[in-house]
């Protein structure tokens, strides 16, 4: 069969785990419709954050409204001889007709935090684990990885180089997206850039220099082709191509050069001597451009250390998002036919009901402390988890733009304590958790036969 490059739109309803499809089968065998909450949060943080940015859940829930089941979807789950026609032909039918509410993007949470809660009859909600869990995954991940680097940066651009090294093409596209919500000034990513709203920004490869007779030749010519463009100039000697380009440029008053790049080397004592011989010659308007193996560590070293650099490309470590490439999500029910639902494992509990997060801030404006409620509880603070969708209808209205969630975003992360945003200090951030949620978990628990979860 020919293989498509990227998972199209009309089959992301085939993108389910098949024990979804059974139990859905089982659930209209069996008669079971009634309402359902499924809620999407973490238990514990990955080593080294203390903190995650969602990101990805208002995405996808917009995706959610638009699932359907076609012919050809519906001929391909046939072939796999598990399906009765009946169930088929509910599926050929499906169009998602519940609620979800969610926090906005780039929102920074905390374990047990609910990013999102489906409610809908249980087999539409069952249906949507495994896209809802991978394109919040992905993006939460990604933003969080990319909101270090903008604090470790303090100010300074970081622009996104990572796309070869991802894992897969749809990876780099969407993560372009997960980004712009945490803050990146830009991307090589050049699909990513047109289709996400993130600047496109790049220089040249070391392999444009090494065509060339001459380094000179090859700076030169495309200094001329693009005017205010960025130069590498670490192919052989960084040192000795600044200076020949310095008297270069005494030549040819022309040249017009935004930026030079260094790549390799000691990049603190490379941008020193090239900080020191630009200014020297007049040119303090060009900037120096730092990549080259670069995370939120050697970042902040970097700036510490007063490196005279403008920006930072990062590949690797953004892209794969090195150190911490995974968050445990779970999707699980809390909620059905009214009656308050539980995971009791041992490492694996679950807290049930319809749940509300409240952001309670002290009197300069910084987060204080978080208050996880039922869904119609009131507690200090503001109310994170919003509606979404409602009756299978995406609200337009509280969707923010990239640019508008970019924005909360960077003012959100600002907010919190300072330990937070440390990428060298580890601090847990307080979530209480109301008297009436453990009162429902303690029904739950009761009703099930189980002791006490303390």
């Amino acid at each position: 069969m020919p293989q498509e490059a990227l998972v199209q739109e009309e089959d992301l309803g085939l993108l389910v785990d098949l024990y979804e499809l059974t139990m859905i089968q089982a659930y209209w065998a069996e008669g079971m419709n009634e309402r359902a909450t499924f809620s999407l949060f973490f238990r514990s943080l990955p080593q080294g954050r203390n903190y995650m940015l969602a990101c990805g859940q208002q995405h996808v829930a917009r995706l959610v409204t638009q699932l359907r089941f076609g012919e050809r979807q519906i001929d391909k789950l046939r072939s796999l001889n598990l399906f009765e026609e009946g169930f088929l032909e509910w599926l050929a039918g499906f169009r998602f007709s519940g609620d979800i509410h969610a926090v906005q993007e780039g929102t920074p949470v905390f374990p047990q935090e609910p990013l999102l809660e489906v409610e809908a009859p249980i087999a539409e909600a069952q249906l949507l684990e495994s896209l809802v869990m991978n394109y919040v995954h992905l993006e939460t991940v990604l933003a969080s990885k990319a909101s270090r680097l903008v604090n470790a940066a303090q100010g300074r651009g970081v622009v996104d180089f990572g796309m070869r090294r991802m894992h897969g093409i749809d990876a780099a596209v969407r993560g372009v997206r997960a980004y712009h919500v945490a803050g990146l000034t830009g991307t090589s990513n050049v699909l990513g850039s047109v289709t996400h709203g993130l600047s496109a920004q790049g220089t040249m490869a070391h392999s444009y220099v090494q065509a060339h007779g001459k380094e000179d030749d090859a700076l030169l010519a495309f200094a001329r082709h693009y005017p205010g463009t960025t130069l590498l100039v670490d192919t052989y000697d960084t040192v000795a191509a600044v200076k020949r380009l310095i008297e270069r440029m005494a030549e040819d008053s022309s040249l017009d050069i935004g930026a030079i790049r260094l790549d390799s080397g000691d990049l603190e004592y490379l941008a020193k001597t090239c900080r020191h011989l630009l200014d020297e010659a007049g040119h303090q308007d060009i900037k120096i451009i730092a990549s080259g193996g670069l995370n939120e560590h050697s970042i902040r070293e970097l700036v510490v250390n007063e490196a005279p650099i403008d920006g930072f490309g990062v590949g690797t470590s953004l892209g794969a998002s090195s150190d911490s490439p995974c968050l445990e999500l779970a999707y699980k029910l809390t909620e059905y036919a009214g009656e308050p639902r539980l995971k009791h494992s041992p490492g694996k509990h679950s807290l049930p009901g319809r749940k509300q997060i409240y952001r309670e801030q002290e009197a300069d404006g910084s987060y204080r402390c978080d208050h996880l409620t039922l869904r119609d509880e009131q507690a200090p603070g503001t109310a994170l988890l919003q509606p979404i969708v409602l009756q299978g209808d995406f609200q337009e209205a509280a969707m923010a733009s990239p640019d508008a969630a970019r924005e909360a975003s960077l003012d959100s992360v600002s907010r919190l304590p300072p330990e937070l945003r440390s990428l060298v200090e580890t601090r847990t951030y307080h979530v209480t958790i109301s008297d009436r949620l453990h009162a429902c978990r303690r029904l739950a628990e009761s009703r099930l036969g189980l002791p006490p979860d303390d």
